[in-house]
């Protein structure tokens, strides 16, 4: 309609400069025009018969309107334009060639069958634009290729990458006249790199981008699983406790399976209730990592009717199960049931190794399940390098002037460096009372400790219930049920401990899991320190839990507990030597970068260390790939890998000093097909409207697409020519000129006038 009115599109309008263009005849038709005006004005002012003077002031009005309409129209305006000279300019189409393309969300027509019927090789549009312009076509997804027609479109990428798609098409015809680039595509743009740097150069050179978005901004009807949160690795036999992120439109409140398969097997099934349209849930799952090894789960809900996208249904995770056997250290400072019970929770757990150092005088030890006749030999560990072999430290009832300073220290490095989990159990000899505030340890807990609280004239003593907080009913450190409604339910029923610490306040950033009774008192509370974890647990008699005359002979609440107490404190402790790599799966012949970190028996970075990654690939070939220190950061090693084969490679990384053994580690990377494509598929309007407006080119929907041959050729750059266009004939201008008659007619005659 505007360009029916207007002759032009509104483009034109935005683009060009208005001018006149007179000639000398103009001038002498404005002067007759002038005089009319006057005689017009004149003449209304002596007509008296029936008229009012507004009547008369309308009429002068009107004609006038109509005499200053016609001297516009003779000093013929025109639009001043900068057109593109006609096959002297290139022009960049820069198709999607990714499976998103696949998806049929418009009337049961697919995204590809829009690119082939708008601007296939025998669309009119296509035809329109190599008439203007020498056509490049390219055709992109995680790379960019030139093609020579639509049809060499396979629509399998596995990833949709504009950015290096702009670059690409730029760097190959920026030696040419350019008037722009058009990109064709749903803009789901799922590459790691920012946008910001593609379009700078595009701007610098004045090179605009029209693009083309395809299929819908929002599905009527799709279920996605959005996130699974799952750990890269877990001691074999963990209980996981996973986050599921669901998210719908069209299926709100109905009920849906979420399973979980452990290659095959169906470890979990979730009854899912949907929420309201557009609003994600998360759905928290749980089952046993079974198997050692690396494991390949998958999370999945079965398409549902009518459902748009049913490939987001589900997510694979690559999960390493570890067979290992963690070292724990209990330092206990007294005899106390504390030790018989805790053993006996975890001695059935093999993949927990439970280490007591028990005082039972001064300066005499009692040890307990060690695995050389000279651990611990000499008591508490005096080098960090004795100590720090260890993944989680205990500390019972024993006072902290029986630790050296550089002992307490020692401690504190134990978690902030090496990455170590801590806990502090309560007794007489712990917290403040044990003489511990002030010291590095003290600052290291999660609690606040107050020497004011320790009063020798009245001992503190509490019998209190536990129950979880928020925050305990969900953590698997305190998941005691097979549930969390279960888990919550029996913390109430379990029998009632003592207290003897006065711990009421947490530091901030700590987190409380279980309280007393009243809630006045922290019984569990944890914070992130460093690289590692402290907890603390000022419980004397966490045994009255397995003991207690309430407690069935068969319960393994007691064991439950600290096995996956132990297990969350241990989790994620590194090594010496740690080996990455920066995703669990990527895509046949995408490079990879390998790393490594390594230190010392005092877990200290070392520089100098001979490091090499020994790779076996899917075929069971096995090829080292030695790895350099990257002198960015100390103790960091990197080394490239492109993997040529579809299938799991195992990397293991070995770092030697001086012809010994630092230490290794192994890690999984499964090269595989992303399906990235299917997840937030939609149309991403915001980021194409954000590159055309940025770049000075124009966006367009397939409903909008027609005026593109147009449009490039007013904006785009390259040779041009300057362009007049006249306005004076312009469809509006009649319409306007014959309304203003028959609107001074129509108000005589409504006047009696006429």
């Amino acid at each position: 309609m505007y360009e029916f009115l207007f002759k032009y599109r509104p483009l034109a309008f935005e683009e060009g400069v208005f001018a006149f263009r007179p000639t000398a005849a103009t001038y002498a038709a404005t002067v007759l025009v002038v005089i009319a005006a006057v005689v017009t004005l004149r003449t209304y002012r002596q007509v008296r018969a029936n008229s009012r003077p507004v009547d008369r002031r309308i009429l002068s009005g009107i004609r006038l309107a109509v005499l200053a309409l016609l001297v516009v129209c003779l000093w013929r305006p025109v639009l001043v334009l900068s057109q593109v000279e006609p096959q002297q300019n290139f022009l960049g189409v820069l198709f999607d060639d990714s499976r998103s393309m696949r998806i049929a969300d418009v009337d049961g027509e697919s995204r590809a069958d829009v690119i082939r019927r708008q601007l296939g090789d025998e669309s009119p549009l296509l035809a329109a634009l190599a008439d203007r312009f020498a056509l490049r076509l390219f055709g992109f997804s995680s790379r960019t290729e030139r093609i020579d027609s639509v049809g060499e479109l396979a629509h399998d990428g596995t990833r949709t990458d504009v950015g290096q798609a702009l670059t690409r098409a730029w760097e190959e015809l920026s030696g040419v006249p350019l008037s722009g680039l058009v990109v064709v595509t749903d803009g789901a743009d799922n590459a790691d790199a920012s946008i910001e740097e593609t379009l700078l150069p595009l701007q610098a050179a004045g090179v605009p981008v029209f693009t083309v978005g395809l299929g819908r901004e929002a599905y009527s009807r799709d279920i996605q699983l959005s996130r699974v949160d799952t750990p890269r690795s877990v001691l074999k036999g963990a209980a996981l406790v996973v986050d599921v992120v669901v998210a719908q439109t069209g299926y709100r409140g109905e009920r849906v399976n979420l399973v979980v398969e452990d290659e095959g097997r169906i470890v979990a099934d979730e009854v899912v209730t949907l929420p309201a349209d557009g609003e994600p849930t998360t759905v928290r799952v749980r089952f046993t990592a079974a198997d050692a090894g690396p494991r390949l789960f998958s999370f999945r809900i079965a398409p549902q009717p009518d459902e748009m996208v049913t490939q987001n249904n589900e997510r694979n995770v690559l999960i390493v199960v570890e067979d290992t056997r963690e070292k724990v250290l209990y330092f206990e400072g007294e005899p106390r049931w504390e030790v018989k019970f805790l053993r006996r929770a975890v001695s059935g757990d093999e993949n927990l190794q439970l280490a007591v150092l028990q005082r039972t005088a001064e300066n005499k030890f009692m040890r307990m399940g060690v695995e050389d006749a000279e651990d611990l030999v000499g008591g508490f560990p005096r080098t960090r390098a004795e100590l720090f072999q260890y993944r989680a430290l205990i500390l019972g009832g024993i006072e902290a002037n029986h630790f050296t300073p550089d002992q307490l220290r020692m401690i504190a490095d134990f978690v902030g460096e090496r990455g170590g989990g801590l806990l502090m159990l309560g007794s007489r000899r712990s917290f403040a009372e044990g003489g511990y505030a002030g010291t590095p340890v003290a600052d290291v807990l999660p609690v606040v400790i107050d020497p004011a609280s320790v009063d020798d004239e009245s001992r503190f003593f509490v019998e209190t219930d536990v129950r979880p907080t928020r925050a305990g009913q969900t953590h698997p450190a305190t998941q005691i049920a097979e549930t969390e409604q279960a888990s919550s339910a029996r913390w109430l029923e379990l029998p009632p401990i003592t207290l003897v610490n006065a711990v009421r306040d947490v530091k901030p950033g700590a987190t409380t899991l279980l309280t007393s009774g009243d809630e006045s008192l922290v019984v569990l509370a944890f914070q992130r320190y460093g690289a590692g974890k402290v907890l603390a647990f000022p419980i004397q008699d966490s045994w009255m839990w397995q003991m207690h005359v309430d407690i069935d002979v068969e319960d393994q609440t007691h064991e439950t507990l600290w096995r996956r107490l132990l297990r969350w404190m241990v989790d994620g402790v590194p090594d010496q030597v740690v080996a990455d790599v920066p995703a669990e799966r990527v895509e046949l012949d995408e490079p990879l970068t390998l790393g490594a970190e390594v230190d010392d028996a005092n877990y200290e970075e070392v520089n100098t260390s001979q490091v090499s990654a020994w790779i076996t690939d899917p075929d069971d070939e096995l090829f080292e790939v030695p790895m350099d220190w990257t002198a960015d950061r100390d103790g960091e090693y990197r080394a490239g890998l492109t993997p040529r084969k579809e299938g799991l490679y195992e990397v293991r990384v070995e770092a030697t000093q001086d012809g010994e053994l630092l230490g290794s580690d192994t890690t999984y990377v499964r090269v595989a097909p992303s399906d990235a494509e299917y997840y937030d598929s939609t149309r991403r309007t915001a980021l194409l409207e954000r590159i055309a407006a940025e770049t000075g080119g124009r966006f367009y929907t397939p409903d909008s697409i027609d005026g593109l041959a147009d449009d490039v050729q007013t904006v785009g750059g390259g040779v041009t020519v300057i362009e007049e266009r006249d306005l004076w004939d312009m469809p509006a201008v009649l319409l306007l000129f014959l309304g203003l008659v028959v609107g001074e007619w129509g108000y005589r005659r409504a006047r009696g006038l006429a």
